[in-house]
C-alpha cells in the first residue's frame, strides 16, 4: 500500500533528494517580497528611467525610511536537480520561502558577507517531514540593469529623505556654497551605507541546498560548506562539482538504523551514524549551543511550557539558533511529541499566523534592531516568550514547577561544567572566560584520569565555587537537607586508547553531549511514569468501534495515577495529563498491543520502563519522590563510539560523469549553473546496492524503505507531526480533527488502523490546501473560520468534561468511568477553561492592549459604562436584583444583592493580592463561575456591540453571532453544578460577610437586656468572638476568607434584667460571591429557660435557587439542618414529635455513620463538612439522642428531663462503684473510667452551653476517641437504664444493642478531627 509519502514502495534509500539553488533572476529583475508590503508606503516621487523596468514597484510607492539596501527583494528558485522525485514531490513556494526566509539580501564590498547556514523543516499535509540545510552566501552582482536599478532606487530614496527630514532653512544657515551642498549630501548618503555605482561593488545572496528525508544536520552542513569552498578557492576542486552533486544525490545511500556511513565530500570524508531501533531517535542538533544561548534554567522552565502546551515563541537574529532550540526541546520529549503548530522558522509573509488560537511552538526572525518591546504579539496571556540572543525567558503565569526541578538542574549541571559549559549559559562571560572554564575542566577531568590528582570531590567543587547558577542551587537545596559539597563532574567514560574514533574530537564531544543531556531528560519520564500501563484504561469493544467513539472515551484512569504520586508532583502533573501529547501517547498505547504493532518510540520507552520496574522489585516504592539519577549514559555513549570507530559502510566515490568537452566550467567566485542532464536521472539501476552491501544491509534496506516511506517509523523522524504543513499550516485548517482534549494521536499507529486514521484525517478537510503565493484575503478568512468553528467545538469539550467530572456519580451512572475529581484537577480544568477564554478573546483582535485580552476588554466596557453614566444616559441594566436567584424567607430577610459585572470587576480590582491582568482574569472568571454568571456576565459584556466591533476585526470569534450563542450556551450549563474555584483559591483575601440574625417574633426579643456574641467558622478558619451591638440584628463586617462556612457560635454574657433569648435563625453572607448560609436554632439562650444553655453551636447550610432546588430533588437530599427546637428535650407532650420506632432509629443510626464512611472514602479535596454529618439534622448526634429518647421513662408533670441527666447519673453510679472496689474486669473498668472522666470534663468547661450542647459534645468526643460502642455497651448493662427506661425501650434489647455496636465500631478505621467550635474549652 502506498504510505504517506505517495509511491513509498519505489522510493530508494538515498540521502538527499534534491540539489536546489535560490537567488536573484535576473530575467524578471527587482521584486519587492511580500514583507515590503505590510510596511506602510511613502508615495514616491514619479521619477523614472531606463532602470524602471526593473524597479516594478517604484511607481507604487517603496518603504522609504529603510534604505534601498537593507530591503529586501524576491528570491527564486534557480535550478533544482533533479526536477521532480515521486516519493517526495517538489514543494517550489515552500523551498524557496524556507531557503531564503527574507528573501535577497544585498551588500556592498563595506559589509561582512560570511556564508550563513541554516536548516529548516517541510510539513506535507499528511504529518510527514522533509528536512531542508541550506548555505546562503554573497556573489557579485554582473547585470548591469540590476546595478542601475539600485543606482536608482537610492536618488529616489535620499530624495524623498530630504523632503521628509530638510529642517525649515533660515538665511544664516542655508548653504553659502553650491559646494558646501554637495558636499553635505555626499556625507548623507555614507550615512545611510549608501551604493555608487561608480565606487561600490554590489553583492546579492544566493543559497544552495539539500532536501533530505532524514536530517543529518552536521553531514549536510559539510557537504554544502564544502561545495562552496571549492567555488571560492582558487585552485579548482579536482572534479567538476556536477559529479559531487550527483555523488550525494544518486550514490550516497541513506545509512540503515544502528550503522554508521562514510562518504567523501570535495575536500575530505564525511560521517553520519543513525542509532538503532533500541536507543533514542536520531537527532543531530548541538544540544550544547542551546544550553550556552539559555542557561539551564531557562531551559528547563521552556521545556516545562512546551510540555504543557503553552504557545511558545522563539525571537533570534539567526535562523538556525531558532532552528536548533526548537529542535533541541521537541527531543528532549522524548516519548512524548509536540501534536500542535509547528514552525521553527516562521517567513515574513505569514506573520499573521501568530494570530492563531492554537497551542503552537513558531520561531521568529529579528533583524537585531528592534528591541522587545516594540514586538506587537496578539495573545500573551499563555504565551512563552524565548529572546534566545539575549538569554531572557518570559513565561506564562501560574507556571507549575517541574517535579524535582533543583535536583534536575543539578544533574543536567554536572554533565555540562564536565564539557567546560557554565550551566548559567555562556552569553555574559566573554570569549576568553569562557575559554579558560573550559580547559580548567577539561585539564581535571584529564589530570583526574591520569591519575595526577586524587580523586576527591573538592576539585571539581572548588571550580564550580563562582559559578552563579551552582551557588544559588546550593542556596537553595541546603534548606532540603541535600549536601551539594558532593557536585561530581563526570568523567569521561570513554576509553579513546581502544577505540580509534573516526570523526573529530570536536565533533565527538557533540555526540557525547547530546546523548548524555538527553538520556537525563528520558530519565526523568521513565521514572515519573514508570508504572503508566496499569492506568490505561484498554477497550471493551474492538478497534474500530474505540475509534469511531474515541471522543467519548477515557483512556487513562488520571485520578488513580494522580492519588499516587507525591505532592509536589501534582500541579505539574495534573496538568500535564490533559495535554494532547499525552493523549496521543497513550492512544498509541491502545493501538499496539503486540511487539511488532508498536510504534518505534514506545518500544524504545517501554523496554527502559521495564527495566526501571526490574530494579524496583526489591523496592517497590516507585512513587517516591527520591530522585533517581540517570544510569543509562554509558551504554548510550557506548553504541555511539562504537559506530563511529567502525564504520559500516562506505559509499562510492564521486567520479567523472558522461559531459561533454567544455562543460562543468566556471568562473571564480560564482556557484556555476550546473549541466541538468547529467544530473537530472540517476544511474539505471543502483549498483551500490548489489556490490557492496552484504544481505542484511540490503534486508534492512527493505524494511527502512518500508517504514521510511509509509512514514510511520518515528525512530525517522523523532516527532512526526500530526500538526500543519510548516507552510501550508495545514493544523489551522484541519483543527476540527485535532479536537485536544480528545482526538486520537493519528501519527504513528500501526499500519492496520490506517485507514481509520485517513478517514479521520480527510473529515472537514474539504477548504483547499492555501499555497504560501496565494495569501489572499479569502484564504486568510478561510483559516480563521476554522479557527472559530475549532474554538467552538473546544469550548463543547471542555465544558461537557468539566460536567462530567463534577457531577460525579451521575456520570458513572452514565458509563463516563470512575468517580474522580482531586481540587487540584478541578483546577487544573478550570485554568484551561481561562487559557481557552483568553484565545477567543485573542482571536481577531484589533489592538492588543495588555496581556490579557479578556480584562482588557473588561476594562473598555467600564469605562464606556461610566462614560455612559456621567452623561446621564445610564441605565440601571448592568445592575439586576438578586432576589430571583436567592430564596425569599416570609421572615425577615437580607436585603438582595446586586448581580453586577461591574461590581464584580471592583471586587477583584480590590484584591490587593492579585498583581496582573492575566490574574485578574483568570479571577474574575473564577468568581462569575461561582455565582453561576459566567455565561451571563459575558452575555452582557458582549451585548455592547459597538464596542465589539470597534476592539475585533469581521472575522473575530466574538463577532460570528451563531457561534458566540452557542458558546455562550455551553458556559450556561455549568450553573448545574456548585464550583467552589474562587473561595478555594484565594484563601487569605479579606471578604466582607453580612450577618443577619433573626429572633422569635412570638417572644418579645425586643425586652432582650444581655450582650449577645457571635463567631463564624469556615473550612478556612474563624473569626473569633465578635460582640453584637445590643438590639442591632443586621452588622456587615471584613475578615480573611474562611472558606465554606460551617458553624456559627451564639451566646449572651446573661446580665440584665430579662437576659432570655429565642433565636430563629442566622444568615450570613459573603458579600463577593454570595453565598448566602442559614444557621437554624429555634431555641432559648438563656439560665432556666429550655436546657439552661447560654450559647449554642449552629450547623449551617449553605440556600440554594428556586430552579436549582427543584433540580436537586431528583438527585441528592437537601442539605442537613441545625436540630430545630422540637426534637431537643423530652416534654410532657410526648405528642410534639412522632415517635419512631426501633427500626426506624437503627436505619437513621445506618444512615448517619454511612454517610460519615463515605465522607472518609471520598478524596481529600473533595469533603463536604464533617461538622454537618455529625451534628446537623441527620447526622450522628441526632440518631443516637432517638436511641437514648427511645422508652425514656415520662417524667413528673412540668420538669424536663434531659439525657444529659441520664448520663450524669450513670456516672455517679461507675464513680461510687470504683470507690467501692466493687470492679468486674479490668476491660470494663477502662471503659467505665474513660466515660468518667469525659462526662467530667464536659461540666467543668468554662462554656456555658447547656444539657443538649453537652450531649452533643461527648457524642463528637466519643465519635474522635473511637469510643461511642464501649460507651453504648457500658450504659446498656447500667442499674439506672433500669431505673430511667421502659422494659420496650431500645437500649434494654441486647439484640439491638449488639447490632448498633457493631455499626458504631466502623467508625474505628477512620481518623475523625472535630472543628474547633465543637470542642472548644475540652482539654481531653
Amino acid at each position: 500500500m502506498s504510505g504517506g509519502s505517495g509511491g513509498g514502495s519505489s522510493a530508494p534509500g538515498r540521502f538527499a533528494d534534491y540539489f536546489v539553488i535560490c537567488g536573484l533572476d535576473t530575467e524578471t529583475g527587482l521584486e519587492p517580497d511580500e514583507l515590503s508590503a505590510l510596511c506602510q508606503y511613502i508615495q514616491a516621487s514619479k521619477s523614472r528611467d531606463a532602470a524602471s523596468r526593473f524597479i516594478p514597484s517604484a511607481t507604487e510607492g517603496e518603504n522609504f525610511e529603510q534604505t534601498p539596501l537593507r530591503r529586501t527583494f524576491k528570491s527564486k528558485v534557480l535550478a533544482r536537480y533533479p526536477e521532480n522525485v515521486e516519493w517526495n514531490p517538489f514543494d517550489q513556494d515552500a523551498v524557496g520561502m524556507l531557503c531564503m526566509p527574507k528573501g535577497l539580501a544585498f551588500k556592498t564590498q563595506a559589509d561582512s558577507r560570511e556564508p550563513q547556514f541554516h536548516s529548516f523543516i517541510i510539513t506535507r499535509e499528511d504529518g510527514s517531514r522533509t528536512f531542508g540545510f541550506s548555505l546562503t552566501f554573497f556573489e557579485e552582482v554582473t547585470s548591469k540593469q540590476i546595478c542601475s536599478a539600485m543606482q536608482t532606487l537610492y536618488h529616489m530614496h535620499n530624495a524623498e529623505y530630504d523632503i521628509i527630514h530638510t529642517p525649515p532653512t533660515n538665511d544664516k544657515d542655508s548653504c553659502s556654497s553650491t559646494g558646501d551642498c554637495n558636499g553635505t549630501s555626499v556625507s548623507k548618503l555614507q550615512r545611510f551605507n549608501s551604493y555608487d555605482i561608480s565606487r561600490d561593488t554590489l553583492y546579492v545572496s544566493k543559497c544552495i541546498c539539500l532536501i533530505t528525508p532524514m536530517s543529518f544536520m552536521k553531514a549536510c552542513k559539510k557537504v554544502l560548506e564544502q561545495l562552496h569552498q571549492a567555488v571560492t578557492s582558487p585552485q579548482p576542486p579536482p572534479l567538476p562539482l556536477e559529479s559531487y552533486i550527483y555523488n550525494i544525490l544518486y550514490e550516497v545511500p541513506l545509512p540503515p538504523a544502528g550503522r554508521s556511513l562514510k562518504f567523501s565530500g570535495v575536500y575530505g570524508p564525511i560521517i553520519c551514524q543513525r542509532p538503532s531501533t533500541s536507543e533514542l531517535p536520531l537527532f543531530d542538533f548541538p544540544v550544547k549551543e542551546v544550553f550556552e544561548l539559555l542557561g539551564v534554567e531557562n531551559v528547563v522552565q521552556l521545556f516545562t511550557c512546551a510540555l504543557l502546551e503553552f504557545q511558545i515563541l522563539l525571537y533570534s537574529q539567526h535562523y538556525q539558533r531558532l532552528m536548533t532550540v526548537a529542535e533541541t526541546i521537541t527531543a528532549l520529549m522524548f516519548p512524548f511529541q509536540w501534536q500542535h503548530v509547528y514552525v521553527p522558522i516562521l517567513p515574513a509573509s505569514l506573520l499573521h499566523f501568530l494570530d492563531a488560537p492554537v497551542p503552537y511552538l513558531m520561531g521568529l526572525h529579528s533583524n537585531g534592531l528592534d528591541d522587545r518591546s516594540k514586538l506587537e504579539l496578539p495573545q500573551e496571556a499563555n504565551l512563552c516568550f524565548v529572546d534566545v540572543d539575549n538569554h531572557f525567558i518570559e513565561l506564562p503565569e501560574d507556571l507549575p514547577q517541574f517535579p524535582n526541578k533543583l535536583e534536575f538542574i543539578q544533574e543536567i549541571s554536572e554533565i555540562l561544567m564536565a564539557f567546560g559549559i557554565p550551566p548559567e549559559g555562556n552569553l555574559h562571560c566573554s570569549e576568553s572566560a569562557s575559554k579558560m572554564k573550559s580547559l580548567r575542566a577539561c585539564d581535571l577531568v584529564s589530570d583526574k584520569r591520569n591519575g595526577n590528582i586524587a580523586g576527591s570531590p573538592l576539585n571539581s567543587y572548588e571550580l564550580l565555587k563562582e559559578n552563579e547558577t551552582i551557588a544559588r542551587l546550593q542556596a537553595l537545596v541546603k534548606r532540603t537537607g541535600v549536601s551539594l559539597e558532593k557536585l561530581e563532574v563526570r568523567e569521561e567514560t570513554s576509553s579513546k586508547k581502544d577505540l580509534k574514533i573516526q570523526c573529530d574530537e570536536e565533533e565527538f564531544k557533540i555526540y557525547q553531549l547530546n546523548i548524555q543531556i538527553r538520556e537525563i531528560f528520558a530519565n526523568r519520564f521513565t521514572q515519573m511514569f514508570a508504572d503508566y500501563e496499569v492506568f490505561v484504561i484498554q477497550p471493551s469493544q474492538d478497534k474500530e468501534s474505540w475509534f469511531t467513539n474515541r471522543e467519548q472515551m477515557q483512556n487513562f484512569d488520571k485520578a488513580s495515577f494522580l492519588s499516587d504520586q507525591p505532592e509536589p508532583y501534582l500541579p505539574f502533573l495534573s496538568r500535564f495529563l490533559e495535554t494532547q501529547m499525552f493523549a496521543s501517547f497513550i492512544d498509541n498505547k491502545i493501538m499496539c498491543h503486540d511487539e511488532d504493532d508498536k510504534d518505534p518510540i514506545l518500544r524504545v520507552f517501554d523496554s527502559r520502563v521495564d527495566k526501571i520496574r526490574l530494579l524496583n522489585v526489591r523496592t517497590p516504592t516507585l512513587r517516591t519522590s527520591m530522585y533517581q539519577k540517570c544510569t543509562t549514559i554509558d551504554e548510550a555513549e557506548k553504541s555511539i563510539e562504537l559506530r563511529l570507530a567502525k564504520i559500516d559502510h562506505t559509499a562510492v566515490h564521486p567520479h567523472l560523469l558522461d559531459m561533454k568537452i567544455g562543460q562543468g566550467k566556471y568562473e571564480l567566485g560564482f556557484f556555476p549553473k550546473l549541466q541538468s542532464d547529467v544530473l537530472s536521472t540517476g544511474p539505471a539501476s543502483n549498483k551500490w546496492t548489489k556490490r557492496n552491501a552484504p544481505a542484511q544491509w540490503r534486508r534492512k534496506d527493505r524494511q527502512k524503505q518500508h517504514t521510511e516511506h509509509l512514514r510511520l517509523d518515528n525512530d525517522q523522524r523523532e516527532h512526526l507531526d500530526f500538526s500543519m504543513s510548516e507552510l501550508q499550516l495545514q493544523l489551522c485548517l484541519d483543527w476540527d480533527q485535532h479536537d485536544w482534549p480528545f482526538m486520537p494521536s493519528i501519527k504513528s499507529v500501526s499500519e492496520h488502523y490506517l485507514k481509520y486514521i485517513q478517514e479521520a484525517r480527510n473529515l472537514g478537510s474539504t477548504i483547499r490546501q492555501p499555497k504560501l503565493s496565494n495569501l489572499s484575503p479569502s484564504v486568510i478568512a478561510q483559516t480563521n473560520w476554522k479557527f472559530v468553528e475549532g474554538l467552538l467545538k473546544e469550548c463543547r469539550n471542555k465544558t461537557k468534561r468539566m460536567l462530567v467530572e463534577k457531577m460525579g456519580r451521575e456520570a458513572v451512572e452514565l458509563g463516563h468511568g470512575e468517580v474522580n475529581i482531586t481540587g487540584v484537577e478541578e483546577n487544573t480544568l478550570i485554568a484551561s477553561l481561562c487559557d481557552l477564554l483568553e484565545r477567543i478573546w485573542s482571536h481577531g483582535l484589533q489592538v492588543k492592549q495588555g496581556k490579557s485580552a479578556l480584562w482588557s476588554h473588561l476594562l473598555h466596557y467600564l469605562e464606556n459604562r461610566q462614560r455612559k453614566s456621567t452623561s446621564g444616559s445610564f441605565s440601571t441594566s448592568g445592575i439586576v436584583l438578586d432576589s430571583e436567584r436567592r430564596k425569599s424567607d416570609s421572615s425577615p430577610a437580607m436585603s438582595p444583592l446586586r448581580i453586577s459585572l461591574i461590581q464584580d470587576m471592583r471586587h477583584i480590582q480590590n484584591i490587593s493580592e492579585i498583581k496582573t491582568d492575566v490574574g485578574k482574569a483568570r479571577a474574575w472568571v473564577r468568581l462569575s463561575m461561582e455565582k453561576k454568571l459566567l455565561s451571563r456576565h459575558l452575555k452582557q459584556l458582549l451585548s455592547d456591540h459597538e464596542l465589539t466591533k470597534k476592539l475585533y476585526k469581521r472575522y473575530a470569534f466574538l463577532r460570528c453571532d451563531d457561534e458566540k450563542e452557542q458558546f455562550l450556551y455551553h458556559l450556561l450549563s455549568f450553573n448545574a453544578v456548585d464550583y467552589f474555584c474562587f473561595t478555594n483559591v484565594f484563601t487569605t483575601i479579606l471578604i466582607p460577610y453580612h450577618i443577619l440574625i433573626v429572633p422569635s417574633k412570638k417572644l418579645g426579643g425586643s425586652m432582650f437586656t444581655a450582650n449577645p456574641w457571635i463567631c463564624i467558622s469556615g473550612e478556612l478558619g474563624e473569626t473569633g468572638v465578635l460582640q453584637i451591638p445590643r438590639n442591632i440584628l443586621e452588622m456587615t463586617f471584613e475578615c480573611q476568607n474562611l472558606g465554606k462556612l460551617t458553624t456559627v457560635q451564639i451566646g449572651h454574657d446573661n446580665s440584665g434584667l430579662y437576659a432570655k433569648w429565642l433565636v430563629e435563625y442566622v444568615m450570613v453572607r459573603n458579600e463577593i460571591t454570595g453565598h448566602t448560609y442559614k444557621f437554624p436554632c429555634g431555641r432559648w439562650l438563656g439560665k432556666g429557660m429550655d436546657d439552661g444553655s447560654l450559647e449554642r453551636i449552629l450547623v449551617g447550610e449553605l440556600l440554594t435557587s428556586h430552579t436549582e432546588a427543584d433540580e436537586r430533588q431528583c438527585r441528592t437530599p437537601p442539605l442537613q439542618q441545625s436540630p430545630s427546637m422540637i426534637r431537643r428535650f423530652v416534654t410532657i407532650s410526648p405528642n410534639n414529635k412522632p415517635k419512631l420506632n426501633t427500626g426506624q432509629i437503627q436505619e437513621a443510626i445506618g444512615e448517619a455513620v454511612n454517610g460519615i464512611v463515605k465522607h472518609f472514602h471520598k478524596p481529600e479535596k473533595e469533603r463536604g463538612s464533617l461538622t454537618l454529618l455529625l451534628c446537623g439534622e441527620s447526622g450522628l448526634v441526632s440518631a443516637l439522642e432517638q436511641v437514648f429518647q427511645h422508652g425514656f421513662k415520662s417524667p413528673r408533670l412540668f420538669k424536663n428531663v434531659f439525657i444529659w441527666d441520664f448520663l450524669e447519673k450513670a456516672q455517679t453510679y461507675y464513680e461510687t462503684l470504683e470507690q467501692n472496689e466493687m470492679v468486674p474486669e479490668e476491660n470494663w473498668q477502662t471503659r467505665a473510667r474513660n466515660f468518667c472522666r469525659f462526662v467530667t470534663a464536659i461540666n467543668n468547661t468554662p462554656r456555658n452551653i447547656g444539657k443538649d450542647g453537652k450531649f452533643q459534645m461527648l457524642v463528637c468526643l466519643g465519635a474522635r476517641d473511637h469510643l461511642l460502642h464501649h460507651w453504648i455497651a457500658l450504659l446498656a448493662d447500667c442499674p439506672i437504664t433500669a431505673q430511667m427506661y421502659e422494659d420496650t425501650a431500645l437500649i434494654k434489647d441486647h439484640t439491638l444493642v449488639n447490632s448498633l455496636i457493631r455499626v458504631l465500631q466502623t467508625l474505628q478505621e477512620f481518623n475523625i478531627t472535630l472543628e474547633a467550635s465543637l470542642v472548644k474549652g475540652i482539654d481531653i
